[in-house]
């Protein structure tokens, strides 16, 4: 599928009207192993995505697949627990049909969070990372989640990407991260398709492109989100240190990356829910 069906975007946004009444203006996908943070939410309705019309199912371990809206750090959000991946089979359009209907929804602003591979020698498993830009191989390779016809009345055939990452939620959420202790990361983000992990080859390749992290998602849903104008703020929880050599010993694992990513839950809720205030507040300043 390269066609929005505007008739299954307005199908799956009125069944979570009538589930979870007026959603808020700011949606967040959680990445894997992170799908807990959503349980922090108050005064929420989860809804399968199985019971969305025409919504992706997530078959990853560590992607719960619900759609939570809730009330988290007193914001009123919509929260995606896991998200479609293009090595699930699914097309990019397809993956990123949940952001069509959160365009429907009235999202202003997307957070997307990520577990991804570190690229730099001096990071560690753990490490949050804000993301400053992305390298979005698989839709520089022809995968890309805007081909095919466009519909004006969702946005322009040519979006900019040049600031695709919203400087300014950037920087407030840097300006958390320092208020509350946390060493936040910031670097580029780099899409492959998965679903193997990267030869050492590639990590160097990815590094020499000017890649920090490297991981399967979040490009796509991040240039519809452009195209739809929304602005985004990103946030990959490294959850595992690339390999660069043959003579490595260690193997990365799916297992690893949940594990790591339910560890620093703590750390990622504290970064979330530090910045969703003020993200609410942006957002009732530019209205008024």
């Amino acid at each position: 599928m390269d066609v929005v069906d505007s008739a299954a975007v307005t199908a799956a946004a009125e069944h979570i009207r009538l589930r979870a009444g007026a959603p808020g203006r700011i949606a967040l996908i959680l990445g894997s192993g992170l799908n807990v943070l959503a349980e922090r939410a108050a005064d929420a309705v989860a809804i399968p995505y199985g019971e969305i019309p025409h919504f992706p199912h997530s078959t990853v371990p560590g992607h719960a697949g619900r759609l939570v809206a809730g009330r988290l750090a007193g914001v009123p959000v919509l929260i995606m627990q896991g998200r479609a991946h293009f090595y699930e089979g699914y097309s990019p359009a397809e993956a990123t049909f949940p952001i069509r209907v959160l365009q429907a929804l009235g999202v202003e602003v997307l957070c997307v969070t990520n577990a991804a591979g570190g690229l730099r020698g001096d990071w560690s498993a753990g490490d949050p990372m804000v993301i400053t830009d992305h390298i979005n191989l698989v839709g520089m390779a022809g995968h890309h989640p805007l081909r095919g016809p466009n519909d004006e009345a969702l946005g322009p055939r040519f979006p900019s990407m040049v600031r695709a990452y919203d400087p300014a939620l950037v920087e407030r959420l840097q300006q958390v991260a320092q208020e509350r202790g946390i060493t936040l990361r910031a670097g580029v983000y780099a899409m492959v398709a998965g679903p193997s992990f990267e030869t050492p080859a590639e990590v160097r390749m990815l590094s020499v492109l000017g890649a920090d992290a490297v991981g399967m998602s979040t490009a796509p849903e991040v240039t519809v989100a452009r195209h739809a104008g929304m602005r985004v703020l990103g946030l990959s929880l490294i959850t595992n240190v690339a390999i660069r050599t043959q003579d490595d010993p260690h193997e990365p694992t799916h297992e690893e990356v949940v594990e790591v990513g339910q560890r620093a839950v703590p750390v990622m809720a504290a970064l979330i829910e530090g910045v969703l205030p003020h993200l609410d507040a942006s957002l009732s300043a530019r209205q008024g």
